[in-house]
C-alpha cells in the first residue's frame, strides 16, 4: 500500500478530517460541514460544504465518488461521478449531490455523504498517425463484446 500526505486546512467549525472506515478501504469518507440540516428535493442538485481546503502532493488528484449506501438506498449520488479535485485547487471542497429518489433527502450536519480517493495523475501526449495497430475487437463499440 502506498501512502502520501495531504495538507488539510479547516475552514468551518463542523469540518471533519476525511477518514478511512476500514483497514483496506480505497476511499475515505467525506463529512458534510453544514450547520443546519439541508433538504435535497427529488431531482434537485445541492452543493454540500465540507468545510476544508487541502493541498494535494504534486502529480496527484482527488476523486470524489458517491457513497454506495445512500446511492443504492435513497438514490442520492453525485451528478458528476467521479468528480476530480486538481492538485492546484485551494478553495473549500464541496460536493454536489443529486436526489434521484422519490422522497426528499436530508443531509444532517457531519453526515458521511461521499468518498474520496487520492490517485496519481498521468498526463498524456497525443501522437498523430495515419494508421493504428489492428486488434481482434477493432471498431466494435458499446455491447460489441457481449452483455
Amino acid at each position: 500500500m502506498h501512502h502520501v500526505t495531504v495538507k488539510y486546512k479547516k475552514l468551518r467549525e463542523l469540518a471533519v478530517v476525511p477518514s478511512y472506515q476500514s483497514e483496506h478501504a480505497a476511499g475515505m469518507d467525506l463529512f458534510a460541514a453544514n450547520s443546519e440540516p439541508i433538504t435535497i428535493q427529488p431531482n434537485d442538485i445541492v452543493m454540500i460544504p465540507l468545510g476544508f481546503a487541502m493541498e494535494l502532493p504534486d502529480n496527484y488528484e482527488a476523486q470524489v465518488r458517491p457513497r454506495s449506501g445512500i446511492a443504492s438506498q435513497f438514490g442520492v449520488t453525485l451528478p458528476n461521478a467521479p468528480g476530480t479535485i486538481d492538485t492546484d485547487y485551494r478553495g473549500e471542497i464541496t460536493v454536489p449531490l443529486i436526489n434521484h429518489g422519490k422522497d426528499p433527502f436530508v443531509i444532517e450536519p457531519q453526515m458521511r455523504i461521499a468518498q474520496m480517493i487520492i490517485a496519481p495523475i498521468v498526463q498524456a501526449t497525443f501522437e498523430i498517425v495515419e494508421e493504428l495497430n489492428q486488434t481482434a475487437r477493432g471498431g466494435g463499440g458499446f455491447g460489441s463484446t457481449g452483455v
